[in-house]
């Protein structure tokens, strides 16, 4: 009797260890899946240069990231570097941001987005900033990219642009665009103005420079020579722009940008794609990767479809420019820099 007893006790306690050994391997089971999906993530983020345009894009794609889910130092490390529109430089960051293996990139302007294409076709890359991804080379086509790129096209919306020249400034017959001659992104900007401009009846001048060291003679130039300079979303001029308002203004010279942040530095006006904006959507794509809800190769590139009237207000007051009813009802009105 007293082996029953015996026997049925250490059956007891040997049941007792078998369910505990189990509970305790399931919840760590558990734990273990929660860590795996919360596993922290790596973003490289490859920058072209420093001035307003991309460093609102910069912010928009870390604001993006948060608000779909990774916070910098909580479940998301940004590895970020910026080339300073050094082309060397670009390369080697490149091979750095790819040597950590991260989970994701950005390269913000097409020049980053290149130097990142030619280092990696492996890891999930997104665009900020970038006009013509099939021309630079770094997709296939806007709908099926094909690779490891996908992101966000700049592409402003040039016919608009040309409306806004008609209403805002009747009297102009010579349109001048200003651009860089190195950059790829802006040859088939200017080719789309040049046809966009010509459409609205205007005449159009080209004005390439090869660098910053040109800029000031060649707006000079200009002035004797158009009613209206157009600058397209060139990083060169962009970086520039205080020197071409500058020059511009001793002539009374409008400027018609391609961005917003342009006319905060003293371009007149345009219509335009929100930089922070395109920020966040690049982020928002970059988050859906991270998460394994899309594919690079089958993710189209996103374009806005239309954009905003901003205007600058006090470069309208210096050029002694009214602005009419028909477009400042809509307008959104930037404050000029302070240099």
């Amino acid at each position: 009797m007293k082996n029953r007893g015996l026997i049925l006790t250490v059956i007891v306690i040997f049941a007792t260890l078998i369910i505990t050994f189990v509970f305790e391997m399931g919840r760590t089971s558990t734990v273990d899946e929660a860590n795996t999906d919360g596993e922290d993530k790596t973003v490289g983020i490859l920058q072209y240069v420093s001035h307003p345009a991309l460093n609102e894009i910069r912010r928009g794609v870390e604001d993006g990231l948060e608000e779909s889910g990774y916070t910098q130092g909580e479940n998301l490390t940004i590895e970020y570097q910026n080339g300073q529109a050094d082309q060397s430089n670009l390369d080697t960051m490149s091979q750095q941001l790819v040597q950590q293996d991260p989970d994701a990139l950005v390269g913000i302007a097409t020049p980053a987005a290149q130097s990142l294409a030619n280092t990696t076709q492996d890891i999930p890359t997104v665009l900020g900033a970038v006009t013509d991804p099939v021309g630079a080379n770094l997709v296939d086509d806007m709908q099926e990219p094909g690779g490891n790129i996908t992101g966000v096209s700049d592409k402003a919306p040039v016919d608009q642009q040309m409306e806004l020249v008609e209403e805002l400034l009747p009297e102009t017959d010579n349109i001048g665009i200003l651009y860089s001659s190195t950059e790829d992104n802006s040859e088939y900007q200017v080719a789309e103005a040049t046809e966009e401009a010509e459409k609205a009846g205007f005449q159009v001048e080209d004005y390439p420079v090869p660098s910053t060291n040109e800029i000031t003679q060649t707006v000079q130039n200009m002035a004797n020579e158009v009613d209206m300079i157009y600058v397209p979303l060139d990083n060169t001029i962009a970086n520039a722009m205080p020197t071409v308002v500058n020059e511009a203004n001793k002539s009374d010279t409008p400027i018609i940008p391609s961005v917003d942040t342009m006319v905060e530095q003293g371009g007149l006006a345009t219509i335009g794609v929100n930089q922070y904006d395109l920020g966040v959507q690049s982020g928002e794509m970059v988050a859906d990767i991270l998460d394994g809800d899309t594919e690079p190769d089958t993710t189209p590139v996103y374009t806005f479809d239309t954009g905003d009237v901003i205007i600058n207000e006090e470069q309208a007051e210096e050029l002694d420019i009214e602005l009419p009813d028909s477009i400042t009802e809509d307008a959104t009105y930037v404050e000029e820099e302070d240099e």
